[in-house]
């Protein structure tokens, strides 16, 4: 089967949910959403909601956030200053790959991160 692209949100779901070994309506079931949905959804046909990749994220295991620069809802580097952009990611994905971590501590983590960050910031942005 010939690739849809990098990009495709559909397309990296499918491997993030055959990389766990799950069928379709097993992460239907976990991710809370039909299983008729998760299959448009897959095949391109449906864009879904921030609120439905955080559903599919957490039945996957893995990082809402991922899935939302997959999607192009989130620019993963927008929230970093030109100077900053390489510590501030590094950081992100250091605790994205913490296998130790929950989704939820994983998502606490970049918002206190997040929070400081922005605290800290010097007025003016840079």
């Amino acid at each position: 089967m010939a690739s849809l692209g990098v990009g495709n949100l559909g397309e990296f779901l499918r491997e993030q949910r055959r990389q766990a070994r799950l069928s379709l309506r097993q992460l239907a079931e976990a991710a809370g959403v039909s299983n008729p949905y998760l299959s448009q959804i897959e095949r391109g046909l449906r864009k879904p909601s921030a609120e439905i990749l955080q559903q599919i994220a957490k039945g996957l295991r893995i990082s809402a956030e991922t899935l939302y620069v997959q999607a192009g809802i989130l620019d993963e580097r927008s929230q970093e200053s030109a100077g900053d952009r390489a510590t501030g990611a590094g950081v992100r994905e250091a605790v994205l790959a913490d296998p130790h971590l929950t989704e939820e501590q994983k998502q606490a983590l970049l918002q206190i991160y997040s929070s400081f960050r922005d605290q800290n910031s010097p007025p003016g942005g840079d």
